[in-house]
């Protein structure tokens, strides 16, 4: 394991026993055989009712499948990254507000982003759904989708970022005013570029929160990759084996963004918390 990488068990944890560890290999061999038998089961059910029948998956031989599927997943990605784009400049904003020194402004801006980090994405959906055009304003569903999950993001991101602030040492910023710099330029110049240092890893990773927000865009009736799923059920009676190839895809993105956030983190210096000691990635 690198030097800049931790385990998670390391980093919560002291190190176990031999009793301990034992006990840790008894109940992982328990807990496999458990799953590979829970595993075997579905598979199992799924034989005896026919869904492995050649009608639910031969469709996905053909190149108008993956085509329509790869159509619905470019607008996930589109409103997938405006939302984060939104939410970086929102999470900021909001952080500066947090930060303040003046009492009132940061009260008021606390209160906003445990009100964002607290409220679900699918329900500012349905009010930008619902709510919003009875006023009279209209918007493409796209906006409807994107505004609320980049609202529920930027909470999170307001306190990442504050964590990254809170990281610059405090000598850093004194030094700076003593040389007769202003508040803001110290932000700007010192304590903001090693902030987003420090946290460009949970920046990345926040991302698979904002995908996977994503997957409720029927709501709104917009065209991501999980509404275009949703088609193809229906035209090829096809649930499990749909959802199935689609829950691939999705995972495999988000494991993606979870190995871009370890790599920027490593050579960016920052140190990796990894799920064990022996494969840290």
């Amino acid at each position: 394991m690198s030097a800049d990488t931790i385990s998670m068990r390391d980093a919560l944890y002291e190190a176990p026993g031999p009793k301990t560890r034992r006990r840790i290999v008894v109940g992982t061999v328990v807990g496999t055989i458990a799953v590979v038998a829970l595993l075997g089961l579905i598979a199992w059910r799924f034989y005896v009712t026919g869904q492995f029948a050649p009608q639910y998956w031969t469709f996905f031989t053909k190149w108008s499948t993956w085509r329509y599927l790869l159509t619905g997943l470019l607008g996930t990605f589109e409103v997938a990254l405006m939302a984060g784009a939104i939410a970086l400049v929102l999470g900021v904003l909001f952080m500066l507000g947090r930060i303040s020194k003046n009492r009132v402004v940061s009260t008021i801006f606390r209160v906003i982003i445990d009100f964002f980090r607290g409220i679900p994405s699918l329900l500012l959906i349905y009010f930008f759904f619902l709510v919003i055009p009875s006023y009279g304003i209209k918007m493409p569903s796209f906006w409807m989708l994107a505004i609320p999950i980049s609202l529920t993001a930027s909470g999170v991101l307001a306190e990442v970022f504050r964590a990254g602030v809170n990281a610059v040492p405090e000598g850093q910023r004194e030094a700076a005013l003593s040389l007769g710099m202003t508040e803001g330029k110290v932000m700007r110049k010192i304590v903001l570029p090693q902030a987003v240092k420090f946290v460009i890893p949970s920046l990345i990773s926040q991302l698979v929160v904002v995908v996977k927000d994503t997957t409720v865009a029927y709501v709104v009736s917009y065209p991501d990759m999980l509404q275009n799923a949703r088609v193809l059920i229906t035209n090829y009676d096809a649930l499990v084996s749909t959802y199935f190839v689609v829950a691939i895809i999705y995972i495999l993105i988000n494991y993606a963004i979870n190995q871009a956030s370890i790599y920027v983190a490593r050579r960016s210096g920052t140190r990796v918390i990894s799920r064990n000691q022996e494969n840290p990635v």
